[in-house]
């Protein structure tokens, strides 16, 4: 059994999920957006204290990696990597598509992640394997893929399905492999990067 911190700022939510022998404090606070900041670390003290878990006893800190909101990745990245380098413990990364697909059973199915603006984050998934890489698409090319949409959030697209995000962190952070590295994964090029061309 492990006892780890895992961290989700990559949306307008903040979760945070702390287990410590089989007990698990989940803080969840759904409309979070440009407060993870502040809000984070408050966040992790608190479940951490419920189930009085210390940074020395985890095996491990997770932190979802993305797509998302750059900042928010950011911001969830780099405290997991901070406590990981304190407690000299390895880090486990969780996409954000994976963090969706944990819990959905279809045969084939897409996991969609709002980038604004009426596009999307999208990866697509067949027997378990990848199908189709993370890419950037409009809501117009979504429409066409044929296949269930499932996300954390309130999308308009057809044949979507929203899924419960305070159940996937926990089991998504033990599937996972830890490692000595956690990369934030983007999709696309940030808005700020874009408008220097």
């Amino acid at each position: 059994m492990s006892n780890f911190l895992a961290i989700d700022t990559s949306s307008r939510y903040l979760t945070v999920a702390a287990v410590k022998d089989g007990k698990t404090a989940l803080r969840h606070l759904p409309d979070c957006a440009m407060r993870h900041s502040v809000m984070l670390m408050s966040e992790i003290d608190k479940a951490m204290n419920e189930v009085g878990l210390a940074p020395a006893d985890c095996d491990f800190f997770a932190a979802v990696t993305g797509p998302g909101s750059f900042t928010g990745i950011r911001i969830g990245v780099s405290a997991a990597k901070g406590f990981a380098l304190g407690a000299d413990k390895p880090l486990v990364s969780i996409t954000s598509f994976e963090l969706i697909a944990y819990n959905v059973t279809d045969n084939i199915f897409y996991t969609v992640i709002d980038a604004a603006h009426g596009h999307y984050y999208v990866c697509g998934y067949g027997d378990g394997e990848i199908i189709l890489q993370p890419c950037y698409m409009s809501g117009e090319e979504i429409g066409k893929l044929g296949a269930p949409l499932y996300g954390f959030e309130d999308l308009p697209l057809e044949n979507y399905t929203r899924v419960d995000v305070t159940k996937s962190l926990c089991p998504a952070a033990l599937a996972a492999k830890p490692s000595r590295e956690m990369y934030a994964l983007y999709v696309r090029k940030s808005q700020a990067e874009e408008a220097r061309k």
